[in-house]
């Protein structure tokens, strides 16, 4: 089948099934343009419990799936790609958590939404890049055990200095290998350009940037900014969307290796391969779905206020 082809027949399963699409700014361009929701993580989290369909297609890794199965158990989620995963969300440990709990005796064990469901099962709260600092800063609690992803802790263990943070050893290592000294490069060869960067970067990249926020937070600032070229330090999936946005803008990455390969695993084909067929489903015992939710719900809640 061509593109147009394909992008028909997604349309009759989607008919067909009672289905939606949804998925993440870092899946190709091609999956992000047939997707009926589009966002980074915490948009997505919060899409999915508003979703009267029976069917989500998760355009993402399998922490995603997991999380969309967890905040809603009896819908279908089916993941495209199910061999998809992130590494980072692997980057803690249970025996970690419990180690901390042990030591400290007034500690949030605050969980990175990129992460397992066994991890979330045994956090307090869930946080995204875009509400960690807001949801951490609610919680009275002295001690922040922030898992998995150190830098993106970091980040925000200098905007809370009255917090204690406990730092874990993982990160994403697509934004974690992105030099000080490449972006520097980069500013040479672009001097007019911001530097947009993500907070999963290392602090000595943060610390030099002119804006630092999550994905749905580096295209407002593109779309809201008078400048019109941008040096991107993050997976380079976002460009479609940036591009979409301001299509006049000039948009440049750090270097040519921000690509996540668990993301692009997701293809047009294997979407249409789980919508005929129902495969890739998540499958969660139910013990397990109402632990990792508990923390997903109570980040749900705390973001509203």
């Amino acid at each position: 089948m061509n593109l147009k082809d394909k992008i028909n027949r997604i349309e009759e399963l989607k008919k067909e099934k009672n289905a939606v699409i949804m998925a993440h700014y870092y899946v190709d361009g091609e999956v992000q343009g047939v997707a009926d929701y589009l966002g980074d993580s915490y948009y997505l989290s919060h899409a999915a419990t508003t979703i009267d369909k029976n069917i989500i297609v998760l355009c993402g890794v399998k922490f995603m799936g997991e999380s969309a199965k967890a905040l809603n158990p009896e819908k279908k989620i089916l993941l495209p790609a199910s061999e998809a995963e992130c590494p980072m969300a692997h980057m803690a440990t249970v025996e970690s958590i419990r180690e901390v709990r042990e030591k400290y005796e007034d500690v949030a064990v605050v969980c990175y939404v990129n992460s397992t469901a066994e991890l979330k099962a045994e956090s307090d709260v869930c946080v995204t890049s875009a509400n960690a600092l807001n949801i951490v800063s609610k919680l009275p609690n002295k001690n922040i055990f922030f898992i998995p992803d150190k830098n993106l802790a970091t980040y925000i263990s200098k905007k809370l200095p009255d917090k204690n943070f406990i730092f874990n050893k993982g990160c994403c290592y697509i934004h974690d290998r992105i030099t000080k000294e490449q972006v520097a490069l980069a500013k040479e060869l672009h001097p007019d350009a911001k530097l947009l960067v993500h907070p999963e970067c290392k602090s000595d990249i943060a610390d030099i940037a002119d804006y630092v926020g999550s994905t749905s937070e580096i295209i407002r600032y593109v779309k809201e900014s008078s400048d019109n070229e941008f040096i991107i330090a993050t997976e380079e999936g976002v460009l479609f969307e940036l591009n979409n946005v301001a299509p006049e803008k000039q948009f440049y990455t750090v270097t040519k290796e921000q690509i996540c390969p668990g993301m692009k695993m997701v293809s047009l084909d294997n979407i249409i391969e789980v919508l005929e067929n129902e495969s890739s489903q998540i499958e969660m015992d139910r013990e397990l779905i109402d632990k990792a939710k508990i923390p997903m719900e109570k980040m749900l809640e705390l973001a509203k206020k």
